[in-house]
């Protein structure tokens, strides 16, 4: 394999699954807790402004390492991403990319509007079912990425 690509594909896989991670310890470590009331504001907003950091690092790695890796693999024909399974499967990733940073997004602010009010169980409960969603996105993104490896 190309080293470029060896890297890229490091990088890439990495990132995907430090974010993956950051989301789903959010929903069922993080906010369960948060909802009993066991975690006060001030812990619950620095582990909400870590998860939108990393969010959005990844988000913009996973973006330029996808790219890069489609121009290796010259996969940037239009035929290519619509007429093969291939193609299908990298545009199911950019849409389930897109539908996962704006869950992620939506839910961290849901969690830091209710912090900055010294509120943690409100928040919690407001934040779950757009963490929910992002858990069942990112692991979909996983799924969509073991069958990109197969094909």
């Amino acid at each position: 394999m190309d080293p470029e690509l060896a890297g890229l594909y490091a990088l890439h896989t990495l990132f995907a699954g430090l974010w993956t991670g950051g989301v789903v310890f959010v929903m069922w470590a993080v906010l369960p807790v948060a909802r009993d009331g066991g975690l006060d504001a001030d812990p619950l907003g620095s582990i909400t402004r870590r998860v939108k950091r990393l969010s959005r690092v990844s988000a913009v790695l996973l973006a330029l390492t996808g790219v890069r890796m489609a121009m290796v693999l010259d996969y940037t024909e239009t035929a290519v991403l619509f007429e093969t399974t291939r193609g299908y499967l990298l545009v199911g990733m950019i849409a389930l990319w897109l539908v996962l940073m704006g869950l992620v997004e939506v839910g961290a602010s849901k969690l830091a509007d209710g912090t900055g009010r010294r509120k943690v169980r409100e928040p919690a409960r407001n934040a779950r079912p757009f963490f929910l969603g992002a858990t069942v996105v990112a692991a979909l993104l996983l799924v969509d990425a073991g069958l990109l490896a197969a094909v």
